[in-house]
């Protein structure tokens, strides 16, 4: 059974950095493809970034280009999301996602965790 487990979320102000990290258990970290997700309220789920199974990056959302980097780290099997210059409008809560199948759509996840709440003061 695979499971994502989300740390780093909080409360930031506007201008400020946090560090998202996501731990995978129960599964052969290495082949999956990995990716955060947001939602805020009031509004649809949006993918923020997308990692290849091997940790290359193939999605930023035009929102946070720039902004935030995804990465992936095989020794600790966690992948990551900093994010640097946060807005408010970054505010939501932010998931983690993971699939074994590199030949699904990008945006197509299988595994996910519970999320975290990312909240940016002004």
């Amino acid at each position: 059974q695979v499971q994502l487990i989300e740390t780093g979320g909080g409360l930031a102000q506007a201008g400020g950095s946090l560090r998202l990290s996501c731990a995978v258990s129960g599964g052969n970290y290495g082949n999956y493809r990995m990716a955060w997700f947001r939602q805020a309220p009031g509004k649809d789920r949006e993918m923020v970034g997308a990692l290849s199974w091997t940790g290359e990056a193939q999605y930023y959302a035009d929102s946070v280009k720039g902004r935030f980097t995804i990465a992936k780290d095989g020794a600790k099997n966690t992948a990551s999301l900093q994010m640097t210059s946060l807005k408010p409008e970054d505010t939501a809560v932010y998931y983690c996602a993971a699939d074994i199948n590199v030949h699904r759509d990008i945006s197509d996840y299988d595994y996910w965790g519970r999320g975290t709440q990312v909240t940016v003061s002004t």
